[in-house]
């Protein structure tokens, strides 16, 4: 069924999650269309438009409506460089300052491999991310792939036993990007280095069930990036968090976002979805250009249990 809302057209793409918007201009971002969009987001936690026809100016000018936003400096302070002009701008290309492609062995390569396995955005950090806008600015050829795949964990939860939803009700999770870039590249020799092991970092400490304050639902918050239970052993926590993990990855939860031409965009909330890249068979063979940027969760759950206005955050060199 299609919904009209304020200036917009929604199409869902999926019965419990992602829909595609047609009808607004988003290089003017009033607080009208804004507020619309916060509103298909909370009932539909990923929207994708088409031919947006944004640019890097437009595109940070959009997420700062959203609200504050975060940036690559821990990234640039461990040697990143970045190649974009705003430090707002994540890099999630596999192009390189030079503008060459990235290869799957080199340690960018090796660290982007994270990205193709289910999370949600800044978990590892003390303050998490609310909304991430994905922009495409260079695709590969149609048919090599390069998909990004989203997740219903609220829709998950839902379908979890009983018996489970109790074991489970006061978890806290310990997330680092660290973890999940060994889960993503298991046993390679890079990540055995002292600078890529979790517990040589700090850890995002959030629970795992929470309410989605814009729906109202519960959601079940995991990611990969998922290292631990606070309250088990650890291995004993990592079967738990397996366990969750495969549940909420089942195919009847998943949708796949074709990225269809320049100037698409998707707009999702980590507070109630995960995502990830789909690996394409363009890697290291075809530029895939993609800037996103992601905006500090503002609701009762945004530092979880960490140290409110904590100043240090997670990065990768």
């Amino acid at each position: 069924m299609t919904v009209a809302a304020p200036e917009l057209t929604i199409t869902p793409q999926h019965p419990t999650f992602v829909a595609e918007v047609s009808g607004a201009d988003l290089t003017q971002p009033t607080p009208a269309l804004v507020a619309a969009l916060k509103a298909a987001l909370a009932t539909h936690g990923v929207l994708v438009f088409r031919g947006t026809g944004l640019t890097d100016d437009t595109h940070v000018a959009l997420s700062r409506a959203f609200g504050e936003l975060d940036d690559v400096t821990p990234y640039n302070k461990l040697g990143r460089i970045n190649r974009l002009a705003y430090d707002e701008l994540f890099d999630v290309s596999n192009v390189d300052a030079e503008g060459e492609i990235i290869q799957p062995g080199s340690q960018r390569g090796v660290l982007g491999k994270g990205n193709t396995l289910f999370h949600v955005d800044s978990a590892f950090n003390p303050r998490r991310a609310g909304y991430s806008l994905l922009l495409a600015h260079q695709l590969p050829p149609p048919g090599s792939g390069g998909e990004t795949e989203f997740c219903d964990t609220r829709t998950a939860w839902d379908d979890l036993s009983p018996e489970v939803k109790e074991r489970v009700a006061d978890y806290v999770l310990w997330h680092s990007q660290h973890h999940s870039r060994r889960r993503a590249s298991p046993g390679h020799p890079l990540l055995e280095e002292e600078r890529f092991l979790p517990e040589s970092h700090e850890f995002g400490k959030h629970k795992l069930v929470q309410v989605h304050e814009p729906s109202g639902r519960t959601n079940m918050y995991i990611a990969n990036h998922a290292y631990r239970v606070e309250q088990l052993p650890i291995p004993e926590g990592q079967a738990e968090i397996d366990l969750l993990l495969d549940h909420a990855t089942q195919d009847k939860y998943i949708t796949s976002v074709e990225w269809k031409g320049v100037g698409d965009l998707v707009i999702w909330d980590n507070t109630c979805v995960m995502h990830r890249a789909v690996p394409g068979a363009f890697e290291g063979k075809f530029k895939r250009d993609m800037r996103r940027t992601t905006v500090h969760d503002a609701s009762s759950y945004a530092w979880g249990m960490n140290e409110v206005g904590a100043t240090w955050r997670s990065g990768l060199p």
